[in-house]
């Protein structure tokens, strides 16, 4: 099986499990146990905390590990609206984020928070006059995803922080398709808060982390946890989360080298969709992830293209692996225009280190063969 879905998980690194093996053995206490056995986790927990937060310049007090991206999206966006709710309730968010935050902020305006979805235009793109056009007094929040999992769509996140720190407005972004594969720096940024997943990035599944910065006021969701500061109950997963930095740590070491790698098999494949008038490609043309493309093809459902593709041994997906099993129409598809049996017709490929010129080739020649039996089944 040649394997092209890395945008929903990654196998583990050879660095990440043989790290994990280790602290599993060595550092198995509960951090939060008092004695020596414990007190050696914590202390490598804190070593943890420091590396992962020196990846986009924050600071160690400000990173709290749990369970993945979702539950820190969930967990930062909650923690700060209902933290703040004395300064205003209204929240700002965009029609293509994942969907633990759409599902979040469903939640909140249940409680009486005041949500504005911001439109992005047909390539994905967040603009900031919307963004300042919605911003009103009440305005605490805005949570906007670095870049699109769909469509590979790299938002303005400068640009917006600047806007929503002139008006006092906290920024959290989801950063899991980013962190690792993309350079950046929340000082710069603006950033207030952010969410990081490890198995996007060969670390274990399971395993991710939140940041807030320490000046930033935020309650616990659950009342009276302990675990991470009051930020998340349950145990903490030591041997993860030491693997999840050292999957990190191995991923921006090769940013580089890796990008290059995946423009040229993004041109391999670009070059065939434009020689085929029934392939569009979505997204940005330029700020985009090189490694995420999403496609579609005129009068094929993504489903059917995806399950054929299976057949032949390559492993593609229709979209976001949060949203598998549902039957509705990509809403990233919807939110950038395009009508629902359009929407239905997006197959996402995502590279991987190991994913080579052939693999692309060979995914080239299996999508050539589907598409030459479609047009003889006069289907397309």
């Amino acid at each position: 099986m040649i394997y092209m879905d890395h945008a929903a998980t990654t196998p583990m690194s050879e660095a990440a499990l043989r790290v994990y093996c280790e602290v599993s053995t060595r550092f198995y206490g509960n951090s939060s146990s008092l004695h020596d056995v414990g007190s050696e986790a914590q202390i490598l927990l804190e070593e943890c905390r420091k590396q992962l937060a020196n990846y986009f310049n924050g600071s160690p007090e400000g990173i709290y590990f749990t369970s993945g991206g979702s539950e820190s999206n969930h967990l930062a966006i909650v923690s700060l609206a209902r933290a703040n709710a004395s300064k205003g309730k209204h929240l700002i968010t965009t029609e293509t984020e994942h969907a633990s935050i759409a599902n979040t902020f469903a939640l909140l305006e249940n409680e009486g928070f005041r949500v504005t979805k911001i439109p992005v235009d047909p390539i994905g793109v967040v603009h900031v006059a919307a963004i300042q056009e919605a911003l009103t007094e009440d305005t605490i929040l805005a949570s906007i995803g670095h870049a699109n999992s769909e469509i590979g769509t790299v938002q303005p996140l400068k640009e917006i922080g600047q806007l929503l720190k002139a008006n006092g407005v906290l920024f959290h972004s989801d950063c899991v398709q980013t962190f690792g594969k993309v350079p950046f720096d929340i000082k710069t940024i603006g950033l207030d808060s952010l969410s990081v997943s490890s198995h996007k990035v060969y670390g274990p599944k399971g395993v991710g982390a939140c940041y807030i910065a320490p000046e930033v006021l935020w309650h616990p969701s659950i009342p009276g946890s302990t675990h991470e500061k009051g930020f998340r109950a349950g145990t903490v997963n030591v041997p993860g989360n030491a693997a999840f930095v050292a999957a990190v740590e191995e991923m921006i070491s090769e940013i580089s080298e890796y990008e290059g790698h995946y423009r040229m098999l993004r041109k391999k494949f670009v070059d065939f969709a434009k020689s085929d008038e029934r392939i569009t490609i979505e997204g940005h043309p330029i700020a985009h992830l090189p490694s995420t493309i999403g496609f579609r093809v005129k009068g094929i459902e993504g489903q059917y293209l995806m399950l054929e593709l299976n057949r032949k041994n390559f492993a593609v997906s229709t979209g976001s692996a949060c949203s598998v099993g549902k039957q509705s129409p990509s809403k990233t598809m919807l939110a950038i225009g395009r009508n629902p049996d359009e929407a239905r017709e997006l197959v996402r490929i995502s590279f991987g280190k190991a994913t080579t010129e052939k693999d692309v080739a060979a995914l080239v020649a299996a999508l050539e063969e589907i598409l030459a039996k479609a047009k003889r089944a006069k289907t397309i």
